[in-house]
């Protein structure tokens, strides 16, 4: 499993340790993932996602993750997260109908 967040694919970042003496030495900046299950209100289910702690405040902001989604761009997505947002929004569409 990549640490990458199924949401806004935040991904493990590279840069320095600089010392005082002004030594550098690799290091990984890893992002604050968190193992969530998020309730789809269109599906009426729940869903597994691992995402960074800043995903969640973002789902929560914006109303949800149904709300999240229709509005997030397709490429940051998972594969995961994208066959969700399109069962959304297709569930979406029928109902006004029915």
């Amino acid at each position: 499993m990549s640490r990458t967040c199924e949401l806004t694919a935040k991904a493990v970042m590279s840069g320095n340790n600089v010392s005082h003496a002004n030594n550098k030495t690799k290091r990984r900046f890893l992002p604050n993932l968190v193992n969530v299950t998020l309730i789809s209100e269109a599906l009426n289910q729940n869903v597994r996602l691992r995402i960074s702690a800043n995903a969640l405040r973002s789902v929560e902001h914006r109303g949800g993750l149904d709300a999240f989604l229709a509005k997030a761009d397709a490429k940051e997505l998972s594969q995961r997260a994208r066959l969700l947002k399109k069962q959304i929004a297709k569930k979406l569409a029928e109902q006004p109908v029915a």
